[in-house]
C-alpha cells in the first residue's frame, strides 16, 4: 500500500501555504519538512508531500497523474473542493456524483503548480 505521495513544486513557500490550508480542512498536519520538501499526514502514516525536484530541473505536471484525498463525507468533499478554488486552484470538475460507481462522490482540481488532485467520498 502507498505510504506517501510527493508532487513537484517550483515555489515551496507558495505550495506550503496552499497545502497547509487545504489539508487543514481534513485535519492533516505537517509530519516532516526540509529545505526542499514538506509532507502532511492525518496521523496514520500515509501522507502527501510537495518537493522541489532533486535534479534541480523545473517541476512539471505528470499527464494522467492524480492524487486523491479521502474525505469523511460529501460535505467534506464540497468543503475541500471549494477551499482549493478559494486558494487559487483551478477546477477540473465540480464536486458531485461521478460515473456509474454507486456512492462515488468527488471534486477535481489543480493546485498552484498544475498538479491534479481530487477530494472523494465513497458511501451512501
Amino acid at each position: 500500500m502507498i505510504g506517501y505521495v510527493t508532487i513537484g513544486t517550483n515555489d515551496l513557500a507558495r505550495a506550503a501555504a496552499f497545502y497547509d490550508t487545504l489539508l487543514g480542512e481534513i485535519g492533516a498536519k505537517r509530519m516532516m519538512e526540509g529545505e526542499r520538501f514538506i509532507a502532511w499526514t492525518i496521523g496514520d502514516g500515509c501522507g502527501i508531500g510537495v518537493t522541489m525536484p532533486f535534479d534541480g530541473q523545473p517541476a512539471t505536471v505528470g499527464n494522467g497523474v492524480m492524487v486523491a484525498i479521502e474525505a469523511k463525507d460529501k460535505a467534506s468533499v464540497d468543503r475541500i473542493y471549494a477551499k482549493a478554488l478559494e486558494l487559487g486552484g483551478t477546477c477540473e470538475g465540480p464536486a458531485g456524483p461521478r460515473g456509474t460507481i454507486p456512492g462515488f462522490y468527488a471534486g477535481y482540481f489543480r493546485d498552484l503548480d498544475g498538479n491534479k488532485l481530487n477530494a472523494f467520498y465513497m458511501g451512501a
